[in-house]
Formats: structure tokens, C-alpha cells, sequence
């Protein structure tokens, strides 16, 4: 069976969403005659409850082929396979029935990503939080190219947003790293299990923090000195290995805030390109820090070649 992409199939009043897919050769094929495929918006950190996915699954059923792909490169939950006739049924079933967004197919808005981030560990920016003032500009301005924005909540980047986007937003501190040296001692002594116990299934020996965290630093900005652990934050590049390995013991600055990094792209074919950072911006309610970026795109799709 020959494909070709059929264009965008737009939905009513929203636009992109949907991905046109159909049969070169309907008469031949006619039950695949229409094909498309459907983006459904993920939540924050990609949690979702067991009932949420049975009614998705019950919808497409219905609705489509019931295949799924199960969060495709983009993060979306992917629908593979439904008619044109079904397209308004399905927008509808999600956004007013089950509280969901489509995902974006289109050269304006694609899909928004945000981590969960949560402050009480370890999350200097709440991206949940952050992630609808781009996507508000996303959705209102009408754009001749495809910008990507991805929030990233610590620089752990579990939304891949330097590698994965046009536009990274990174939660991150300037001031010192805080040390609680009682709990240090602690994970030293194996009253407290590293990375919270998630590699408690095996004996792995005693912890060592010398090897699991010191010389782990890329930068070497770490040492122990007299039993207690010492850090040069001036030369600490935000790796949070250590925070990763020992969170009750280490905890990121309260100065916090986002870094915005501009362009940056990881080709397959060629080298990861450098990213233009607008440093540490202290962001919140109504984010109009973030909104700025409607100007910037402004003055690149009136410039670009």
C-alpha cells in the first residue's frame, strides 16, 4: 500500500492536531482509505491515572483502529488511525468529556513539554506552571514556521528541551548549593540509601561516596574535609548527580529562577549547536518574563531568509 501525506487535517476553530494520511490506491484499500493520525497532548510529567487511558482506549475503539503509540518521539500520546467524518467527534470527546488538548501537528504549535518538577524536592521552577504562557502564544499567534518551546523544571532535562527544541526553558539557582551534613554522614554510614533506594534490588556493596558522587563531578568542584562535604559552587555547572544520588542530603539554592536558551539544536547529522542563554530570569504568576518571546519571534519570521 503507497501513503502520502495528505496535508494537515484541521479541526474546526483549532487548527493543526491531526495528521492527514491516505491510501494512494483507495479502490484497492478502501478500508484504509483514510488513515490519520492523532496527537493527544500529554500531561505534565506524562502521569497519567488508569482511568484516563481506559477512556482513551474505549474512545479509539470507537472512534479509530484502536492502535496506539504510546508516546511517540514528541511525547504525545500517538492515535494511528481514524477517517475524516471522525475528527470533530474525537476533538470533542477530549477536550470536553475526558479534560484533554489535542497535540499539535502543524507548523505553528506543535507540542508543549513540561516536566513535573515538584519545589518540595528539587525543582527550582514549577514548568507545569510555565509551559501555558508560551503555549498561549503558540496557540493565538499565527506563525510561517515551526517554533518548539519544551520547559525543563531542574537541569536534569527530562524533557530533553536543549536537544528537542528552538526555544529551552531550564529551571535553575545562582547561590549555593545546601548541605545538610548530618544527612551526609548519614548515606557515608548506610543509614540512608543513594538515588532513594532505586537501586536497592541488588547488592551493590556499601556506598561510596568517594567514587559515586566526588569523582563523579565533572567539574571537581567536591571533596570530603574532615568527614564533611565541601563544594566550590562557583565552578558547579548544574550537573545534579549529586543531588540525583543523595537528595536528602543536598538541596539547590532558594535564589531560583530560568534559563533561556535560544536555537539550540542537536542534528543527527552534524555536531550540537550552541545555544544563545539569556541567564537566570525570576519568573512567576503571570510569567510575563516568558511571554517576551513573542517579540523575538516576531522579528524572526520577518527576517529570516
Amino acid at each position: 500500500t503507497h501513503w502520502k501525506h495528505g496535508g494537515i487535517v484541521g479541526v474546526f476553530g483549532y487548527g493543526g492536531g491531526v495528521i492527514g494520511r491516505y491510501c494512494d490506491q483507495p479502490q484497492m484499500f478502501p478500508g484504509v482509505a483514510h488513515f490519520h493520525t492523532v496527537r493527544v497532548a500529554q500531561p505534565t510529567g506524562m502521569y497519567y491515572t488508569s482511568d484516563f487511558l481506559r477512556q482513551l482506549c474505549d474512545l479509539w475503539d470507537m472512534r479509530g483502529s484502536g492502535l496506539t503509540n504510546m508516546r511517540g518521539a514528541t511525547g504525545d500520546i500517538v492515535l494511528l488511525g481514524t477517517t475524516t467524518p471522525q475528527l470533530e467527534e474525537i476533538f470533542f470527546e477530549l477536550t470536553h468529556n475526558m479534560n484533554n488538548d489535542l497535540g499539535g501537528s502543524g507548523s505553528n504549535l506543535r507540542t508543549p513539554a513540561a516536566v513535573w518538577a515538584s519545589p518540595v524536592v528539587n525543582g527550582p521552577v514549577h514548568a507545569q506552571d510555565c509551559a501555558p504562557a508560551a503555549l498561549d502564544i503558540g496557540r493565538l499567534t499565527s506563525a510561517s514556521l515551526q517554533v518548539k518551546f519544551k520547559f525543563d523544571g531542574c537541569p536534569n532535562g527530562c524533557v530533553a528541551s536543549i536537544a528537542r527544541s528552538d526555544m529551552s526553558f531550564i529551571g535553575t539557582w545562582r547561590d549555593d548549593i545546601r548541605i545538610d551534613q548530618e544527612a551526609v554522614a548519614a548515606y557515608i554510614g548506610g543509614e540512608i540509601q543513594p538515588n532513594g533506594g532505586a537501586h536497592a534490588g541488588k547488592d551493590w556493596g556499601a556506598f561510596d561516596i568517594q567514587k559515586e558522587v566526588i569523582d563523579l563531578c565533572p567539574t571537581e568542584c567536591m571533596w570530603l574535609e574532615d568527614g564533611k562535604l565541601k563544594i566550590n559552587d562557583r565552578e558547579c555547572t548544574r550537573c545534579m548527580h549529586c543531588l540525583n544520588v543523595m537528595p536528602r542530603a543536598l538541596r539547590i539554592g532558594n535564589d531560583r529562577g530560568l534559563s533561556i536558551l535560544v536555537g539550540a539544536k542537536a542534528p543527527i547529522l552534524t555536531v550540537p549547536r550552541w545555544a544563545p542563554c539569556s541567564c537566570l530570569h525570576k519568573v512567576q504568576d503571570p510569567y510575563d518574563e516568558i511571554k517576551e518571546i513573542s517579540k523575538p519571534l516576531g522579528w524572526w519570521m520577518e527576517s529570516r531568509p
